[in-house]
């Protein structure tokens, strides 16, 4: 029993007769049996703790390659499959289609969303385009048609420390005319898809404040400091036909009738005068308005004419007989622009306070207010229809052209 406890292992090799009849010899041929089994065991089991480790490495690689560390959804991977194209598209350069500058391609031009440097002052409208001004040098055209907008021309240098006004000829959209801040007048034909000055070093047109083009761009009228409203002909060597005196207050807002016979002039006074251009006088003035008048603008069949300013709010009046047709209240802060759409339903307006209203004529009351901003909106213009949808444009001292366009249009 000695001996089949130290074979331990090998007890199952031996049987019970050849245990009892030899037990000497089993025990001296036992010890060899067992030291070369122990042996084996022992090679073995040092063989298998060698090979162990790599095994368990592939074991596990396996394991790690079949699932990952962290379960990833099919969203994530395609978002980073979209994160790989997005970086690709990062690094590529195109060509910009409304400015012609270099640009990313995945983003949007930077030359044509640039904002103003400076406040905007005014803007006027062409069938193609828009134009404004601010304290900047620079007037810029937007394009301002169905296939975008952005800028399709900046004029450099046009007015060294800024314009304060500018206006177009709503009848060909061909003509432009600029005031700025130290005085100059300049005047602009668009030809070749490129605004020019056309004529430069004027110096027949000086020391105005607002200025208005007649449709046919024949007339361009001014206001002065003193109160005086000039009008120049453009067609003959500028030449100045007109020159109406008021009662000396400043000339805050003139407007051309659109047939070109009458024009309108609002003051810091508070008055409104009426001019007859034909006949070469002042069929009459229009009260109603005891703070100064920083807009006044003619419909577009000429038939009534709308006056606001620092009272908040917009008389309408009937250029037939100067009676007043209606009052528009709604601002609460000074109404800035004025301007009506080309079938004079509606009449547009924005004030100091940020809201731009659009008043319809019928009705004679406010149908739609925004107040996207709360700072000063300096001017405001109806866009060229496209389709059926009313668009317009508003500006201020966001540094920025706010565009809307009818909700429920096509």
């Amino acid at each position: 029993m000695a001996a089949l406890r130290l074979a331990g292992p090998s007890a199952g090799l031996l049987s019970p007769t050849a245990l009892t009849r030899t037990l000497g010899i089993y025990t001296t041929a036992s010890s060899s049996i067992t030291g070369s089994l122990a042996a084996k065991y022992h090679a073995s089991r040092y063989a298998v703790a060698a090979v162990l480790p790599s095994l368990l490495s592939d074991i596990w690689e396996s394991i790690l390659r079949a699932v990952p560390k962290k379960k990833t959804s099919h969203m994530k991977k395609r978002h980073r499959q979209m994160a790989g194209k997005a970086l690709k598209d990062n690094i590529s350069l195109n060509t910009c289609p409304a400015c012609g500058n270099t640009k990313r391609a995945h983003l949007l031009c930077p030359h044509c969303v640039a904002p103003h440097i400076s406040e905007i002052f005014s803007l006027a409208v062409t069938p193609t385009q828009i134009l404004s001004a601010s304290g900047a040098s620079s007037l810029k055209a937007h394009l301002a048609n169905e296939e975008g907008f952005g800028i399709a021309q900046s004029l450099s240098a046009a007015h060294k420390i800024g314009c304060h006004h500018l206006t177009t000829a709503k009848g060909s959209g061909c003509y432009a005319a600029s005031v700025g801040f130290g005085g100059e007048v300049k005047l602009w034909r668009f030809e070749d898809g490129m605004w020019n000055e056309d004529l430069k070093d004027n110096g027949k047109v000086k020391d105005i404040w607002a200025i208005s083009l007649s449709s046919d761009a024949r007339y361009l009228a001014g206001t002065t400091h003193d109160g005086r409203i000039k009008v120049w002909d453009l067609q003959n060597n500028i030449e100045e036909v007109w020159n109406f005196e008021t009662r000396g207050s400043f000339g805050m807002c003139v407007d051309l009738s659109p047939d070109g016979r009458l024009i309108a002039s609002g003051h810091q006074s508070g008055s409104v005068y009426v001019f007859d251009l034909a006949e070469g006088r002042m069929p009459f003035s229009l009260s109603g308005l005891a703070a100064p008048v920083r807009a006044v603008s003619f419909s577009p069949g000429g038939k009534l004419l709308a006056a606001a300013g620092d009272s908040t709010m917009i008389m309408i009046y009937e250029t037939s007989s100067g009676e007043q047709f209606a009052t528009l209240i709604g601002h609460a802060a000074w109404v800035t622009s004025l301007d009506w759409n080309d079938s004079g339903e509606y009449l547009l307006s924005g004030s100091f306070d940020g809201k731009v209203k659009v008043w319809s004529i019928e009705r004679k009351a406010c149908v739609a207010t925004l107040s996207e901003s709360d700072k000063a909106i300096w001017s405001v213009k109806w866009l060229p229809k496209v389709g059926k949808a009313e668009r317009f444009a508003a500006a201020g001292a966001s540094q920025s052209i706010a565009l809307y366009r009818e909700a429920n249009s096509s």
